[in-house]
């Protein structure tokens, strides 16, 4: 995960070194809002911050009532608006209204316990999907993971669409899914910033190729390589509904096993790299092997979004741009 993404473990690493935390959360969102239910911004006591809660439009309004809170030890929600003249000065006039939760961590009643901190971030750790549960007005917080609980059904389906927000009755759902991965099949051109690309969007890629010359950490330095044949490496990495898999190498030796991997496991996308042409010499091969019209009908090719991608470095952010829409929109 990026730093952006560790606001939890950013602040139990705070907190452990003896600094006064707080964990603002957007809780509520309305109209054209900056940042999703869910974001989060860690304050430490000497006005250190990490994360977001909008487009950098009420962070010193946030950090200001952060810092406040760690004075009491009383958590406080916040809501900022156009309607709203103190929001407006700080700049949130894109036309929507975020409400924002802000809890100091510690032993305080109202408090966010270091003690469930310490679960989620084991939980993060792990790569388990949880949710916490808050009720801001009761100060009242749980984790689960869904099952056996009242709203196992809502979770559940939250957890799947990575999106948190509240319920009915007052409980904040903040969805904590393990991080996104991107598997990439070939050490091309194309990959080195494919795999920049998805590391900057969230993802944690993995990069397939035998070949030492291709897969050498020279030229992908800092990356995971694996060096095995790409049907049982991309087996080994057990993709998951939150496991997106390309592949790049016009070798059907390479290419062919790991599409056939890919498309027995629960990916939420397989693409793969050619032209049309090459694509349906591709399908044909694939049918001779086994593979249904359904499961075909999985690969999205020639992969990526049509934007007259020429170079390398385009083509790659066409690739993880149709990566996002499949994610975003199914």
């Amino acid at each position: 995960m990026q730093g952006h993404d560790l606001i939890p473990e950013t602040a139990l690493a705070w907190f452990r070194a003896g600094r006064a935390v707080a964990l603002a959360t957007v809780v509520e969102t309305w109209g054209s809002a900056p940042r999703p239910t869910g974001s989060q911004l860690a304050i430490a006591g000497d006005g250190a911050m990490a994360g977001s809660v909008s487009g950098g439009c009420v962070e010193a309004a946030v950090v200001h009532e952060a810092l406040a809170a760690l004075q009491n030890g009383v958590p406080r929600l916040l809501t900022f608006g156009v309607s709203d003249e103190d929001a407006f000065g700080v700049g949130l006039a894109c036309g929507g209204t975020i409400r924002v939760l802000v809890e100091p961590v510690g032993e305080g009643i109202a408090a966010f316990p270091p003690d469930l901190l310490v679960e989620l971030v084991a939980a993060r750790t792990e790569r388990r999907a949880v949710a916490l549960l808050t009720h801001p007005e009761t100060h009242s917080r749980r984790l689960t993971a869904g099952a056996g609980d009242v709203k196992a059904d809502a979770i559940g389906q939250r957890m799947r669409m990575d999106r948190s927000g509240m319920e009915d009755d007052g409980w904040f759902i903040a969805i904590h899914n393990p991080p996104l991965r991107l598997i990439v099949v070939g050490a091309v051109h194309i990959a080195q910033p494919l795999l920049g690309i998805a590391r900057v969007c969230g993802y944690a890629p993995s990069l397939i190729d035998p070949r030492g010359a291709f897969g050498s950490a020279e030229r992908f330095p800092d990356e995971v390589i694996i060096d095995g044949w790409p049907d049982e490496s991309v087996t080994a990495l057990v993709p998951d509904a939150r496991t997106a898999i390309v592949t790049l190498t016009h070798d059907p030796k390479l290419d062919d096993p790991a599409l056939m991997a890919a498309l027995a496991s629960g990916a939420f996308y397989i693409g793969s790299l050619g032209s049309s042409r090459t694509h349906a010499k591709r399908l044909d091969r694939l049918r001779a092997a086994g593979l249904s019209e359904g499961q075909l009908a999985r690969i999205h090719a020639p992969v990526g979004l049509a934007i007259g991608a020429k170079s390398p470095a385009e083509i790659a952010l066409s690739i993880m741009a149709q990566i996002t829409q499949v994610l975003r929109t199914g």
